[in-house]
């Protein structure tokens, strides 16, 4: 078996990156948690706030998606390639699970896609090039800001809309999983002032795909 060439590796992740911006994605290895629960009654006010929260997180699904293959473009251990590769495979299921929801909510995916995910896969290409270390010390942090992000929406949630809260209550659970495979693995903690601008450039990641 040959080993990829750089063209090859550009050609997957050009591939990669068109289905994932277009909504072209493939079907999730997982069914999603919310398959066999029934559609909520909800006003239309309810069904726009889950909606726009849900077209929030498909968006942050993107960006993972992003990150995962930037850092696994510039990675050069082969451990550290195959951890990020899977940890994409999983977020992989979350975008579909959101992309159903948005459908069922008759709403749409966020036209920032491309945008975000463009600046997603160059920060991820960056910190692969600085070592494992910086790569799963990023995704622990990355990981952990997930999740507090999902608790506000969780709370957020019409408290009818139960198959958005089961989808996002698994989502959870697979990020927090995530963030302790990374630490475990020899992640950096990133400090505070780090962590702080991560959390700036997340919420103007959500206050921008909320409402387009």
């Amino acid at each position: 078996m040959r080993h990829p060439t750089p063209a090859d590796k550009f050609i997957k992740g050009l591939d990669a990156a068109l289905r994932t911006v277009s909504g072209a994605v493939a079907q999730p290895h997982r069914p999603s948690p919310a398959l066999h629960s029934p559609e909520p009654a909800l006003s239309q006010a309810q069904r726009q706030q889950a909606a726009r929260l849900m077209r929030v997180n498909h968006c942050g699904e993107v960006c993972a998606q992003a990150l995962y293959h930037g850092q696994a473009l510039t990675s050069g251990n082969a451990a550290t390639v195959n951890a990020m590769q899977q940890a994409a495979s999983e977020e992989a299921d979350h975008l579909a699970w959101c992309q159903s929801r948005l459908k069922e909510l008759d709403s749409h995916v966020s036209y920032l896609n491309p945008f975000w995910y463009a600046a997603s896969f160059g920060m991820g290409a960056l910190t692969g090039l600085l070592g494992d270390k910086i790569n799963l010390g990023f995704v622990a942090a990355t990981e952990e800001e997930v999740c507090k992000h999902l608790d506000r929406h969780l709370a957020q949630l019409p408290a009818e809309d139960v198959k958005s809260r089961e989808i996002l209550t698994q989502m959870r659970a697979d990020e927090q999983h995530h963030q302790e495979t990374a630490l475990a693995a020899g992640g950096a903690s990133f400090p505070t002032p780090i962590k702080s601008i991560m959390q700036n450039i997340s919420a103007l990641m959500t206050r921008s795909t909320y409402w387009i």
